[in-house]
């Protein structure tokens, strides 16, 4: 599946991976996120994270009428507040999203599939 954007030089298709990809990349840049995870991690009972090339996997992109819909799965780092980092993460995407590709997003959804201990 890919969004359609159209102007006055022809159509441009941008496939939801190249989206996924690119909000991955934002997410992983904020502080507290220790990386992305797959949508049935739970279920799944894996605990990788995944890397650069799969960010795919740990986002959803869906278009609803003009505007974007990401979701997001996270795993953030012990002793951060989840809540501010899930804040920071939706902005940074949100913003990111609209520089980079000048669609508007309506949301950003953050799911955290997990706590980890990092290093120092």
């Amino acid at each position: 599946m890919s969004i359609e954007l159209k102007n006055e030089y022809g159509q441009i298709d941008i496939s939801n991976d190249v989206i996924a990809q690119i909000a991955g990349g934002a997410a992983i840049e904020c502080y507290g996120i220790v990386g992305m995870a797959t949508k049935h991690q739970i279920r799944d009972g894996l605990t990788d994270i995944l890397r650069k090339e799969n960010f795919a996997k740990g986002v959803i992109v869906r278009q609803e009428d003009a505007d974007l819909v990401i979701d997001m799965y996270v795993i953030i780092s012990y002793g951060t507040k989840i809540s501010e980092v899930a804040y920071q993460v939706q902005s940074k995407v949100k913003y990111t999203i609209t520089k980079t590709l000048g669609m508007s997003v309506q949301a950003v959804n953050i799911f955290v599939q997990g706590v980890r201990v990092t290093n120092p």
